[in-house]
């Protein structure tokens, strides 16, 4: 008995206990899945089928891995443009175990996915918040526009900043600055001595 089913976007020809690659699932591993968009099945040389999908026909899985494929590398190049492109891509896939193949009457199972995970927990999260509501806590009290004003135009004291100026020692005297202070005409007389 096999069956070929549409699963996101691709058909597939699937037996009991069979494994294959899908591309990537809402699931999370070990989640049970079904799929309706069942095209054909083979049972005992009978086949069924659909027109372009069996009613009542499902496929029940067990979501087994969440994988990367193998790299692809995509090279793009122009010749005579300098123009090179090295591109590289590895696909999300989900490995699949195939259950049970149902011709007739089947009820969809519903998936465990992440966003029903999350939307559990907002739930959880949003009752917490209802029952802090209803006790309310202490109330603060509203501070007035003129005690905010007041403070912010307080001047805060300053450091004592002149104490420490005087009590920092001179600098010393650099031999450019005691030549800058004597007078030119000692400086012209130095040069004359050696001419007299």
């Amino acid at each position: 008995m096999y069956a070929i089913v549409d699963i996101a976007g691709q058909q597939f020809k699937v037996q009991k206990d069979s494994k294959i690659f899908v591309h990537r699932l809402n699931g999370d591993v070990g989640a049970e899945v079904s799929f309706d968009k069942v095209l054909l099945i083979e049972n005992d040389d009978k086949v069924l089928v659909g027109e372009p999908v069996l009613e009542g026909a499902l496929v029940h899985a067990k979501i087994l891995s969440h994988i990367k494929g193998d790299k692809v590398l995509v090279f793009k190049k122009k010749r005579r443009k300098g123009f090179k492109q090295l591109r590289g891509h590895r696909q999300f896939f989900s490995q699949i175990l195939i259950e049970d193949i149902i011709t007739e009457g089947g009820v969809k199972r519903a998936a465990v996915t992440k966003t029903k995970v999350v939307a559990e927990k907002k739930e959880e999260i949003a009752s917490v918040k209802e029952a802090e509501v209803k006790e309310p806590k202490a109330v603060k009290k509203p501070v007035e526009k003129k005690e905010v004003i007041k403070k912010a135009t307080e001047k805060k004291p300053k450091a004592a900043t002149t104490e420490t100026k005087k009590e920092k020692a001179p600098a010393k005297k650099t031999v450019a600055a005691k030549a800058a202070k004597e007078p030119k005409s000692a400086a012209k007389g130095k040069g004359k001595t050696a001419k007299e």
